[in-house]
């Protein structure tokens, strides 16, 4: 993950989140003052992240922007047979709907209503 450069508009976005620490008496006024003095001389997110991980949320927007990409990665992660069958169930479907269309030698609405109804299935299990 790269450590990427805060903005002006993020800088202002952490000492406004350190400001409402100030207001739920989660930090006092010297602690504010010197981590807010942290925060505008900051270049990097990285450099936010000490400033902020004693404290629940709320979080300033740069620290949840980067946290965000870890999500779609723990999630391609997890396996199991819901995701094997999520991968091959059209294929399988369109297997099986072959060997129904020479079992029953030719009845269309099996061939196209089987495969149909797993893409339709697979497509409303992923919502």
């Amino acid at each position: 993950m790269a450590d990427l450069r805060l903005s002006d508009a993020e800088r202002q976005d952490a000492l406004d989140v350190l400001s409402e620490h100030v207001r739920t008496g989660r930090l006092d006024i010297d602690e504010y003052g010197s981590r807010s003095a942290k925060v505008t001389s900051a270049k990097l997110v990285s450099e936010l992240v000490p400033l902020f991980e004693d404290l629940p949320s709320p979080r300033p927007s740069a620290l949840l922007a980067t946290a965000r990409p870890a999500t779609p990665v723990q999630q391609q992660e997890t396996g199991g047979l819901g995701a094997f069958v999520m991968r091959y169930s059209v294929p399988l479907s369109i297997a099986l709907a072959i060997a129904i269309l020479v079992v029953t030698r030719g009845r269309v609405l099996f061939i196209f209503a089987l495969p149909l109804l797993v893409i339709l299935f697979s497509s409303w299990r992923r919502r």
